[in-house]
């Protein structure tokens, strides 16, 4: 008789044992909860072009609201700097670039993790103050006597598309200042310091109260491709991956279209 007794309560301990696992699965199903250890959490750095500003600090704020626990953390430079500090050993996750040369520094050092991917491409613009006082509307404008113009530097995207442009519409600028990103070089004509300079699209479009863009066909000669990738050494590696995937999606897709990027 006990041992009928023990056989029952037995059965009854597995029966309720299964309930309570099938209740637990059906609670996790229907709340959508997920235990997945695989989770991305933490901080993510992320090293960006100064051009990416606006668009990367939306997408950060995006991007941490789709995962909660996370935080972005940006470091915005010139591309030729950032790169640098990458090959020096900066403790970052992501890596965005304004051109494929200064990606190529970090690649060709080992320290990107898989490949590439382009996400946007861009485009220069002569940048003016409002009104265009010294009416400058092509590249030849830029060499006329007593103007003053900002270039970002050589090494630095901007500098090396501003550089090949000149060189298509065969005209000699001697700039009065060489900016290590664009932002330096858009800020000399904001703050009056210069009666124009070469910069981005994206950055006419985002200063459009302060300065005019004034198209010019030699630009279509040095658009720029922006590749980002995961550092080899990230510290959040599963974080970074999580953003460059964001990155390419298409939210933030829109948001650089918005901004006046152009697809890849």
């Amino acid at each position: 008789m006990r041992a009928r007794w023990t056989s029952i309560v037995l059965a009854a301990v597995t029966v309720a044992s299964l309930t309570a696992c099938g209740s637990d699965s059906a609670n996790t199903a229907a709340t959508g909860a997920s235990a997945s250890p695989n989770a991305v959490s933490g901080p993510i750095t992320v090293f960006a072009a100064a051009s990416l500003t606006g668009s990367f600090t939306q997408i950060g704020k995006d991007f941490e609201a789709a995962n909660p626990g996370t935080t972005v953390t940006f470091s915005f430079a010139g591309s030729s700097a950032l790169a640098t500090q990458i090959n020096q050993g900066a403790p970052a996750d992501v890596f965005a670039s304004a051109a494929p040369a200064n990606m190529k520094t970090v690649t060709d050092a080992g320290n990107a993790d898989g490949t590439p991917e382009t996400f946007v491409k861009n485009q220069l613009v002569i940048v003016v103050p409002k009104g265009n006082p010294k009416n400058i509307t092509t590249l030849a404008g830029l060499a006329q006597p007593g103007v003053k113009v900002a270039l970002c530097a050589p090494q630095v995207p901007c500098g090396a598309a501003a550089q090949k442009a000149l060189q298509a519409a065969n005209v000699t600028v001697t700039p009065v200042t060489q900016e290590q990103d664009v932002k330096a070089a858009l800020s000399k004509v904001t703050l009056g310091e210069v009666d124009a300079a070469l910069v981005y699209r994206t950055d006419a479009k985002a200063a459009a109260s302060d300065v005019e863009g004034v198209e010019f066909p030699e630009s279509a000669s040095a658009i720029n491709e922006y590749p980002i990738v995961v550092v080899k050494n990230a510290p959040n590696k599963a974080g970074a991956q999580a953003f460059v995937a964001y990155v390419l999606s298409e939210p933030a897709k829109k948001v650089l279209t918005d901004a006046g990027f152009q697809a890849p």
